[in-house]
This record gives structure tokens, C-alpha cells and sequence, in this order.
């Protein structure tokens, strides 16, 4: 039997779903993205003349943060844009696609910290440390207020939490550049830069492996964190009337904040399929979170029942949801 829709797939806007937070964040992606690199070419010219390494790797980072912010902020433009006959979903996955990308690049950009820290050990070498205390302060201020503009967007969403990473990453290391010129001014220990350079790595690892592990999810459509699919089959069947079972119910997000399922639904000799769909898609809407679904009514035996036995979805979800009631 057909698919039962609210509305085509095809015709869905989902470019409309860039409503209020969307909006707020791609302009908060911009600011970032320009301020963090202003700044950055002063920072790489100190680093430089100091011959610190915090500063050269919070510049290295902030180019390569730079860089990254302004495709997050291209990656909501694109966002906006309307789904089309081949991209029938519109671009929303390419956020989390570039949200991915963001959260390898921390990594190769802690890698490359702990190497040349590494080289800094065997090869100590004298630092400026006035100059890097004034460099340091203006980063702080300029890395602060960049991580304050983005902290007001939607932090559900991966997109802007691989910014907020890429800028924390920057503010980190501003923290440490700036402990590091304290330590060499009152101490003239020059060890403190590398070091802190590789307590600012460790921290980025610790949130990049997060970020790319969410995203990686969302990429091979995992169901959504917070959601048993099982439970809330369960439910469906024991909330919807006339619904006999659920059965090969698939739940995903799109971006990392709107839930999709598709399912079959059972149900009873005589039942209205357009009232029983309605009422499930409400359902999954209120009390799930789930906001877009597509729902296969059947009465008798499964539309894909020859499909069972050798089950080509992959899935073991073919029976588990049967004769909930009973």
C-alpha cells in the first residue's frame, strides 16, 4: 500500500526550517569568522618576532579556525536554499557534514601542536616575553568576544558547535600564550610555552573527538540521542487507536536537531488509514520530537513481508513491534 504524507517530500521546504535560531547563527558565524581573522595575522607576525610557540600555534589555529568558520557560515547560506528534485531534503546535512570536517581539522591541528612542542623541548629556544604578554591580552579580548557571539546561537546545532569549538580551541590558546609570558617574565622559565601548548591539545582533542563522534551519527543516520526507537513504537501503538503494531520503524536527524522516521504501521479491519496516520504523526510531533514522518498503513500482512526472512533492510526490526497489546 502507498505512503501516507502530510505533504511531498519534494515540495517540503525545508529551507524554511531557517527559522529565528538559524538566521541568528549564521550572522554569529560571520562576526566570528571575521573577527578571529583580523586577528589572526597580527598574531602570526608576534609569534614570529617573540618566537613563541603558543602564539604561532594559536595563529596556525586561528587561520585554519578562520577558514573553517567561514565555511560553517556558507554552509548555513546554503542552508537557507529550497530543496530541489535531486536534493529533495534541501542542504541541511551539509552542516553536519562540514561540522565533521571541522572536528578532523582540530585534530590535525593538535597533532601538529604537540610535534612542534615536542621540537621545543629538544631545542629550547629564548622567548620574547613582553612583547607576547601584549599580543596575548589583545587575543584573549578578541577570542572572548568572538566565543560570546557565538555562545548565543543554537548550540543544538553541530554546525555552530564545531564554530564554538574551532573558537574555544583560539581562546585556549590565548589563555595559554598569556600564562605562558607570565611564567617567562617572572620566571624566565621558557619550558612553560611548549607545555602549555600541549594542555591546550589534549583539551581539543577531549572536544573534537565528541564533535566528529555526534556528527559521524547524524552522518550514518543513527537514531537520535534521547530517543529509544523500541519505546516509542511501543507507544504509538498503545496511544493510537487501532494501531495493532509498528513495525520497520527507522528514526534519524537531518542536521542534529530535526528527528525524521519512517515506519509501517498495522492496523485493524475497517480502521481509517488517513485518521491513523494523522494520529501518529501528531503523536510522534507532541510527545517524541519527532517532526517529519512517513507512514505505511497496512491491514493485513506486511507490504514487505517477502522481504522478512532474509530481511534486506538490514535491520532486525521486521516482528519486534507486533501484538503490542497482547
Amino acid at each position: 500500500m502507498g505512503h501516507a504524507h502530510a505533504h511531498p517530500h519534494a515540495g517540503h521546504g525545508h529551507a524554511g526550517h531557517d527559522h529565528g535560531h538559524g538566521a541568528s547563527s549564521k550572522s554569529r558565524v560571520l562576526i566570528a569568522a571575521l573577527l578571529t581573522g583580523a586577528f589572526m595575522v597580527a598574531e602570526a607576525i608576534g609569534g614570529v618576532i617573540t618566537g613563541s610557540l603558543a602564539l604561532i600555534a594559536d595563529a596556525g589555529h586561528m587561520l585554519t579556525d578562520s577558514v573553517a568558520l567561514f565555511f560553517a557560515w556558507y554552509a548555513f547560506h546554503l542552508a537557507g536554499r529550497q530543496a530541489t528534485a535531486r536534493l529533495s531534503f534541501g542542504y541541511d546535512r551539509l552542516k553536519t557534514l562540514v561540522a565533521y570536517t571541522n572536528g578532523l581539522a582540530v585534530f590535525a591541528i593538535a597533532g601538529w601542536i604537540v610535534w612542534e612542542a615536542w621540537q621545543r623541548f629538544a631545542e629550547p629556544s629564548p622567548v620574547l616575553g613582553g612583547p607576547m604578554l601584549a599580543i596575548a591580552l589583545v587575543g584573549l579580548a578578541v577570542n572572548v568576544g568572538a566565543f560570546l557571539v557565538l555562545h548565543g546561537g543554537d548550540r543544538d546545532d553541530l554546525n555552530m558547535r564545531g564554530a564554538l569549538l574551532h573558537v574555544m580551541g583560539d581562546l585556549l590558546g590565548s589563555v595559554a600564550a598569556l600564562a605562558a609570558a607570565i611564567v617567562i617574565l617572572t620566571t624566565g622559565w621558557y619550558p612553560i610555552d611548549p607545555i602549555l601548548s600541549v594542555l591546550v591539545s589534549l583539551l581539543l582533542f577531549r572536544s573534537a573527538f565528541g564533535l566528529v563522534r555526534d556528527a559521524g551519527h547524524v552522518l550514518l543516520e543513527g537514531t537520535p540521542g534521547g530517543i529509544d526507537r523500541d519505546a516509542v513504537a511501543l507507544d504509538l501503538v498503545a496511544s493510537v487507536a487501532r494501531v495493532r503494531d509498528v513495525h520497520h520503524m527507522h528514526v534519524w536527524s537531518l542536521d542534529g536537531s530535526r528527528n525524521m522516521a519512517t515506519l509501517h504501521a498495522r492496523l485493524e479491519p475497517g480502521a481509517d488509514a488517513h485518521l491513523a496516520v494523522a494520529a501518529i504523526k501528531r503523536r510522534l510531533a507532541e510527545t517524541h520530537g519527532i517532526g517529519h514522518a512517513t507512514v505505511e498503513p497496512e491491514y493485513d500482512c506486511c507490504a514487505d513481508s517477502r522481504h522478512d526472512d532474509g530481511d534486506e533492510h538490514g535491520h532486525e526490526d521486521g516482528d519486534v513491534h507486533r501484538n503490542a497489546h497482547g
